[in-house]
């Protein structure tokens, strides 16, 4: 991919060089993990934080099993578990190096060593912590605030790091309710531990934002509750192109299923609802979709389909 993204300003001294580096693959670098595309004025890295394997139930336990071991079995996914990919995107606009979600990190309780990849993979791609102004948080799932409590990481970052989030996301995660999810053992406590350590560690960072916030030029965020009560997507527009980062309002099955409700989504229904519209609108506007865990680079666009949606991805830029 014969594309340099390079930032001028000491200050930030931010690079998302692809190709002018020669490869360091190791046994555990065997993909590529990093991908450039440009949106108008806006820089964008798309950075995969790795993969963790889930139960397929995860993917819609809300449907008659068969249904969706028939989906599986079209997609030429496994019947039990797979791996779902974990995609973090890095911004530059005005000057601004922003960081949109953090990545799984650490967790050993977990068992996760394929996840948890986004600090030395910003590293490998020449991305200085320390040039990072601002964090988007599209919600306080541990697999999006994971990497910012790695040891260490703090310590690198800016004292004057912006962290922005919805307001109804920092007040769901006081008291989160479980009830309506449906996770595999280990993983409510799990969410709980992360975001209670996350809001000791960075509470006098946080930024919080009522509906929606332009963090930098053409980069704005918008809640859209569902998947949790303080979720948002991360709109960039410049020079008549858009993308949106989609969080977790989007899954692979989404498209073809957007009804089925994912193990992770706290109010399941008015997740679908988001989902349903969310698509239906980048359907018509045909601009760019990148989600977290869409495969990566999950650069690509919607299509209507009949009643649901097709994903359409993108030609590789080389």
């Amino acid at each position: 991919m014969n594309r340099m993204i390079h930032n001028t300003q000491q200050e930030t001294n931010m690079s998302l060089d692809i190709t002018s580096h020669p490869v360091r693959s190791g046994s555990d670098e065997l993909v590529p993990s990093r991908y450039a595309v440009r949106v108008g004025d806006i820089d964008v890295l798309v950075v995969s934080d790795g993969v963790l394997p889930l139960p397929t139930a995860m993917l819609a336990h809300n449907a008659d099993p068969a249904v969706r071991a028939a989906w599986l079995d079209d997609m030429f996914l496994p019947p039990d578990a797979f791996d779902w990919p974990l995609n973090v995107v890095v911004v530059r606009s005005g000057g601004q190096t922003i960081l949109i979600d953090a990545g799984l990190g650490f967790d050993p309780d977990l068992h996760l060593p394929r996840a948890g990849q986004l600090i030395k993979r910003l590293e490998a791609a020449g991305i200085d912590l320390a040039s990072v102004t601002d964090v988007v948080l599209t919600h306080m799932h541990m697999d999006h605030i994971g990497g910012l409590l790695v040891d260490g990481v703090k310590d690198r970052l800016r004292p004057d790091l912006r962290i922005h989030v919805a307001a109804a996301e920092v007040k769901f995660w006081e008291s989160p309710d479980f009830s309506h999810t449906s996770m595999p053992p280990g993983f409510p406590d799990a969410l709980r531990s992360a975001a209670k350590r996350f809001m000791k560690v960075y509470r006098s960072h946080l930024r919080p934002f009522e509906e929606e916030y332009e963090v930098a030029p053409g980069v704005v965020v918008h809640r859209t509750g569902g998947h949790t009560p303080g979720h948002s997507v991360v709109r960039l527009a410049s020079g008549g192109d858009g993308l949106t980062f989609a969080g977790d309002a989007v899954f692979a099955v989404g498209f073809d299923q957007p009804d089925w409700h994912n193990g992770f989504e706290h109010d399941p229904e008015e997740a679908a609802r988001v989902r349903v519209r969310l698509l239906r609108e980048l359907a018509e506007t045909g601009e760019m979709l990148v989600a977290t865990h869409l495969p990566f680079p999950s650069v690509g666009r919607v299509a209507v389909d009949g009643d649901a949606f097709r994903w359409v991805p993108a030609f590789w830029d080389y």
